[in-house]
């Protein structure tokens, strides 16, 4: 196997953002981490926290200075709910947009649930070499964030191209 053929693992943390959820019930969560490790990936930590604009900062703030961790996925906090804060919390702390990720997660959550994806805030972004996308709480937003988008584009063998080479797992 050349290299070009290789995966690049990276190392994600994952955050489920929920007043309510616990381990056990944080089906959206279980998923991303599953999925992540199906596809070759290391889940370096996986946190819950309820949906407060510091505690979210502090918690993703720790991860983005951590050159240990390549990516971030959260789930939670991104609908129009007085609670929902995960986008107010996370923008201010990214050195770029990815506002491709947003438009295409609500075109292809569309055919899924039609005009509701309008109020989908999902969003992405890049801090410090660090990716990180921010996805809705269902489990089946996540699984259209997952297949549509998120599973080719944390591999680096994804052409023409994708987000591992613009992450800290990468030495240039």
């Amino acid at each position: 196997m050349t290299a070009s053929t290789d995966l690049q693992t990276l190392n994600v943390a994952v955050l489920t953002v929920s007043d309510t959820r616990s381990f056990d019930t944080d089906t959206s969560g279980q998923y991303l981490a599953d999925q992540l490790e199906a596809h070759g990936h290391t889940v370096v930590e996986r946190e819950i926290v309820i949906d407060d604009i510091y505690l979210l900062r502090a918690m993703v703030s720790k991860w983005i200075a951590d050159p240990d961790v390549h990516a971030i996925i959260s789930t939670g906090g991104t609908g129009f709910t007085g609670r929902d804060s995960t986008p107010e919390a996370l923008t201010p702390l990214l050195d770029k947009t990815i506002d491709g990720f947003g438009e295409l997660f609500r075109q292809l959550s569309y055919d899924d649930i039609g005009t509701s994806t309008v109020q989908s805030r999902a969003f992405a972004g890049m801090a410090n070499k660090t990716v990180i996308f921010c996805l809705p709480g269902s489990t089946g937003a996540c699984k259209t964030g997952w297949e549509g988008i998120l599973k080719e584009q944390l591999d680096g063998r994804h052409k023409p191209c994708n987000f591992v080479p613009h992450t800290s797992a990468v030495e240039k």
